[in-house]
């Protein structure tokens, strides 16, 4: 017996349908878009019709779709969210990523159930407890690294899926209260303010500034394209780009990067994609061209590198090189992009300040800006929208088909026509007609031929025709493209029967949790979630934050990255070293403390007092 070869996904963010068809269009093996609610980004939701149109189209390439409803949630919530649930199942979602395990407690459909990485299940020993209890998947955390993505590996078999791509959070998953801290606004609810793009300025314990008015918080864009092979090692299944509320070019653009990427080292691991059909992509696919603030491995091999991007929280793009000749109206650049009008170029004034405009004219060398103010001589530039690029693949960026082998051949009383796709699907459709001889025959058969490979705006291609005559007949094109027309229905039909759908696995269960007690960062916001915990042995449950606690001498985040490292103000290998907590303070006037763990190069951020907002 052959053994089955393992499926790799490849994940995209939908913000909308539109969005995710374009994903699909451009590789993608599946789907993750927000439900109509309580999905971790708020602005990120969709109607149900939305996501029905999104199911619709991603089924027959066998693209899963899955749906976030990943913040926690009170008991009133709960009522809600259930509806939401069955609603989703019975549109056709193949699974449901869920933050809150009060979820759990509810009568819910067999949906395949997904632990988001807002669960900040950081550990082999909370995995395997995952696991225990049913979950389908686990989202990892982004902090982890490939070390510790291997010992989970060896200790669990649960599918497990991680972030390649996007926006990185300066918090561990889940563990983030900044934003609701300073002024209400959760995190863990889908509400988060963004706190860690905005201005800081740093100070020593004595009230001395070492740092006036920089993003401090800021991170560069997670990207992992480099280690692939090395996470698929590590046992990866599942990768993800992040970005529910980026448009459609970015989704596209990343998603066929990635595509590319994947395809080209699965064959070489015996491992497959875990969707069907071919991508054409119709441009060369390059992060840099999309939003991105710089990128970042984040330490995924345990070498730290500068994360920030203290600068500026906005998107830099793609380095086009220095400036050379300055006039009152244009400038000259050595580069080897080919810059078009209506590019967006942007750069760092002597402030280290960000800066753009957006090019008039490009003649030869001669690049004429609307604003030439700033742009002098051995400043670097850079582009942070391609025109050009941008409007190719806002069009069609790829299509996207699956391989139909095709038998001609006759029946008793007229001919039929037999069709096998790249998953062994098969269909037979026939048809009455008379056999009449054709009088050319070689035209006939091209006739034959031609006809029925012309599969046109179906999602199929014919890579292999056989015609099986016992003499070639005279066919009308009527006749072959009602047949044809009748193969391609049955196929899909095929297709959609033999689908494999996800299980919900849901064991209520006794197994242990991993933990006796849980503080506010457990983030049990209602009785269910409570019931839950309870029942798998933890006996100390606190409130989560969101009850209104008073985070002041709290600690509001814990993070992976750490400003002294990104400032050089490193104190681990000096002699005598010590690093000393430091003072973080922004425009509102909110003070927080530092502190530093050296050990692993990451610090954690207590609130010392609230400011006065504006």
């Amino acid at each position: 017996m052959t053994e089955a070869v393992q499926k790799i996904e490849l994940l995209a963010p939908a913000k909308d349908a539109q969005t995710g068809i374009a994903a699909i269009k451009c590789g993608a093996d599946a789907v993750y878009i927000g439900a109509a609610r309580f999905g971790a980004r708020q602005d990120a939701g969709n109607t149900l019709e939305d996501i029905k149109k999104l199911i619709d189209f991603a089924h027959p390439y066998y693209v899963k779709v899955y749906a976030a409803l990943n913040t926690i949630l009170n008991d009133h919530e709960l009522i809600e969210a259930e509806k939401i649930i069955g609603r989703l199942y019975q549109s056709g979602i193949d699974g449901l990523i869920i933050q809150d395990v009060g979820l759990l407690e509810l009568d819910l459909p067999p949906l395949a159930i997904i632990a988001s990485t807002q669960m900040h299940t950081d550990t082999a020993e909370k995995v395997k407890f995952l696991e225990e209890v049913g979950f389908s998947r686990v989202i990892l955390p982004r902090e982890l690294t490939l070390e510790q993505i291997h010992q989970i590996r060896r200790q669990t078999s649960i599918e497990l899926e991680c972030f390649v791509q996007g926006a990185l959070c300066v918090a561990e998953s889940g563990q983030c209260y900044m934003s609701y801290a300073m002024g209400g606004r959760s995190g863990n609810r889908g509400e988060c303010a963004q706190p860690c793009r905005k201005l800081y300025s740093l100070k020593d314990n004595s009230g001395k500034t070492i740092c006036k008015d920089r993003y401090l918080l800021s991170l560069k864009d997670l990207n992992l394209s480099g280690t692939i092979s090395e996470l698929l090692d590590a046992g990866i299944t599942s990768f993800k780009i992040e970005g529910r509320l980026k448009n459609p070019v970015y989704v596209a653009n990343l998603t066929a990067y990635y595509r590319n990427l994947l395809d080209s080292i699965l064959p070489e691991k015996k491992l497959q994609k875990s969707s069907s059909g071919l991508a054409d992509i119709d441009f060369v696919p390059n992060p840099s061209k999309t939003f991105n603030r710089g990128f970042t491995d984040y330490g995924i091999k345990g070498r730290y590198d500068k994360m920030g991007s203290i600068d500026t929280p906005k998107s830099i793009g793609e380095m086009i090189g220095k400036v050379g000749k300055v006039t009152s109206d244009y400038f000259e650049v050595e580069s080897d992009l080919e810059l078009h009008n209506a590019d967006g170029i942007c750069f760092f004034d002597n402030d280290h300040n960000l800066q753009g405009t957006v090019l008039n004219q490009v003649e030869g060398k001669k690049i004429f800006p609307q604003k030439i103010k700033g742009l002098v001589a051995g400043r670097l530039i850079y582009r942070n929208h391609d025109h050009a690029f941008d409007q190719r693949i806002g069009k069609i960026p790829a299509d996207r088909k699956i391989s139909l082998r095709m038998k001609f051949y006759e029946t008793a009383e007229g001919v039929a026509l037999a069709g096998t796709d790249e998953d062994g699907n098969c269909a037979t459709v026939k048809i009455n007609h008379k056999k009449e001889p054709a009088k050319k025959l070689e035209m006939a058969r091209q006739n034959i031929s031609t006809q029925l490979n012309k599969l046109g705006n179906t999602i199929f291609y014919c890579n292999q025709i056989e015609i099986d005559l016992a003499e070639i007949y005279f066919f009308p094109v009527s006749v072959l493209n009602n047949l044809k027309r009748d193969l391609v229905k049955a196929m899909l039909e095929s297709r959609l029967t033999n689908r494999r759908i996800p299980k919900n696995s849901i064991k209520k269960n006794k197994a242990p949790y991993p933990q006796q007690r849980l503080g506010y960062t457990g983030n049990v916001f209602n009785d269910k979630a409570r019931m839950f915990y309870q029942r798998h042995g933890v006996d100390d449950i606190a409130r989560a934050g969101e009850e209104g606690l008073d985070f002041v001498g709290k600690q509001v985040a814990r993070t992976k990255y750490c400003i002294r490292g990104q400032l050089d103000l490193c104190t681990k290998h000096k002699k005598d070293g010590v690093a000393e907590p430091l003072i973080l303070v922004d425009q509102e006037g909110h003070h927080f403390r530092l502190e530093f763990r050296c050990d692993n190069c990451s610090m954690d951020i207590y609130l010392e007092s609230k400011g006065k907002r504006r």
